[in-house]
């Protein structure tokens, strides 16, 4: 009974250093704040179509830093089940953020949408994108609680409700984005140029109409 014991209480330890280790190694809440932050200045400062184009730029540049990260914590293999939870939500907070670059990057050379209407957009991906900072950040403070001030079902328990809630806001921003340009090749529909929609967006995003 002592071996047991002693067995789950090294795979509970194992399970907070590899989820802290995430945190530690690049902290993925701040890189979602910073895109927030950058995105809702675009959105305060672009009076025209190029100049939100180069304000665009420097969110563009924290996404691409990110990514690296991302990418790198993919090929993190033989994780126990709840720091592969923890990776997992991370990592969906990341396709949320690709998500909104990639396709925003695409809408700023569409011309099926006005100035206006671009800033509309992009403040509706940061609060998206904020939303789901914050349950980030929720689960870092879990996390890096340690397992002084809770239970190992509680903590187990917020890891796998924070997990589902951003699946949620990524399910989310993918129907947002699918809206989005759905309003765009309807237009361009009235106006005999959905070639070009289709062309810009990708044979592969065909599911967004």
């Amino acid at each position: 009974m002592k071996t047991k014991i002693y067995l789950a209480a090294i795979l509970l330890m194992s399970c907070i250093m590899s989820s802290k280790a995430q945190f530690v190694t690049f902290d993925p809440t701040n890189l979602v704040q910073s895109i927030v932050n950058t995105t809702n200045q675009v959105v305060q400062t672009s009076t025209t179509a190029t100049n939100m184009v180069n304000n665009f730029k420097e969110t563009v540049k924290l996404y691409e830093q990110g990514k690296k990260y991302y990418d790198a914590l993919k090929s993190v293999n033989n994780l126990v089940k709840d720091a592969k939870k923890v990776q997992q939500t991370i990592l969906m907070v990341g396709d949320i953020s690709d998500i909104y670059i990639n396709n925003f990057q695409k809408m700023l050379s569409d011309k099926n949408y006005t100035v206006e209407e671009l800033g509309a957009i992009a403040f509706g991906y940061a609060k998206l994108l904020e939303q789901s900072g914050d349950l980030l950040a929720e689960l870092k403070a879990v996390v890096n609680a340690g397992g002084l001030s809770m239970t190992d079902k509680e903590r187990m328990d917020i890891i796998d409700r924070t997990y589902n809630s951003v699946r949620k806001y990524r399910n989310l921003v993918s129907y947002y984005t699918r809206k989005n340009i759905s309003v765009s090749y309807l237009r361009s529909q009235r106006n005999g140029d959905s070639n070009r929609v289709m062309a810009l967006y990708g044979n592969a995003n065909e599911k967004y109409w």
